[in-house]
């Protein structure tokens, strides 16, 4: 298991992880590389140029890995490090925005600190074995499937909403400050970038007829644009209006001043307005 402090230098790495990531390919399986590597992404901490780059488009060009950008994946990341057994290499793609968000959330809620401490006692049985460690990690290991942002709520009736990471919960809170309007928006958590849940989002845009993508990656060459292409061909004679995407600009870099990071990714007014824009479109 490895970290690239931040994804901004994983462009530095490109060919190493090219190599791992088709290493059981070229050797017909003989040789594999199952590393795991996780590495920060995104905005949101103020980081400009250096520290605020998206790799969720250029991390599924690379043949080989599998591409997890969970929200909350502190269990399943130790879990799939210690407990990985596949050819393939997975990158953890953490918004560095939501690192800062748990970690505050994690001083005033007890409850979060208890987990905590149970996470931290799955390192400590390694000592007492393979069978015991396997056994206390398993706990956390979860499978990879798109899951309703707002799991306690009803199907969405009027549009569906995909996203991930730092954008994931301002979609939530845009689709809840949108309900007394009366536009009823389901939200779907991705989580994984490949594999992804392609049968939970078809489901739910068959239902709604409308679906917006949400990340703050660069807009040209988005992986939501390949989310587009195949609602377009698989969907299109179910779909109530176009499907939209809502991405960060096609800029260089992320200025470090307040005002130029805000104007670059998506933030809850562009994704309210944008949710309120679709669901208003006649079919």
């Amino acid at each position: 298991m490895a970290e690239i402090q931040f994804c901004d230098y994983a462009f530095n790495t490109i060919d190493l992880l090219k190599l791992a990531g088709m290493q059981h390919w070229v050797s017909n399986g003989d040789w594999n590389c199952p590393i795991t590597i996780m590495t920060p992404v995104g905005s949101g901490i103020r980081g400009s140029i250096y520290h605020s780059h998206s790799f969720d488009a250029t991390a599924t060009h690379i043949p080989g890995f599998k591409i997890r950008h969970a929200l909350h994946a502190a269990g399943r990341l130790r879990a799939h490090a210690l407990l990985h057994r596949g050819p393939q290499s997975c990158f953890f793609l953490v918004p560095k925005a939501l690192m800062r968000v748990a970690l505050l959330a994690r001083r005033g809620d007890p409850g979060r600190a208890g987990r905590r401490s149970e996470a931290v006692e799955v390192d400590r049985r390694a000592a007492g074995g393979t069978e015991q460690l396997e056994a206390a990690v398993a706990r956390y290991a979860r499978p990879f499937r798109a899951l309703r942002g707002r799991p306690d709520g009803p199907a969405g009736r009027d549009l569906t909403v995909v996203s991930y990471g730092r954008t994931l919960p301002l979609c939530v809170k845009a689709a809840e400050s949108l309900s007394p309007e009366g536009i009823d928006a389901e939200v779907i958590d991705l989580r994984s970038l490949y594999p992804y849940d392609w049968g939970r989002i078809a489901q739910s845009v068959r239902r709604t007829g409308r679906v917006l993508y949400v990340n703050e990656d660069t807009e040209i060459t988005n992986f939501g644009e390949h989310l587009i292409r195949r609602t377009v061909e698989e969907l299109f004679y179910e779909l109530a209006a176009p499907p939209r995407l809502l991405a960060g600009a096609h800029l260089p870099g992320i200025g470090l001043a307040d005002s130029l990071e805000m104007a670059s990714v998506p933030q809850l007014p562009s994704i309210t307005d944008s949710i309120r824009s679709l669901a208003k479109v006649e079919p």
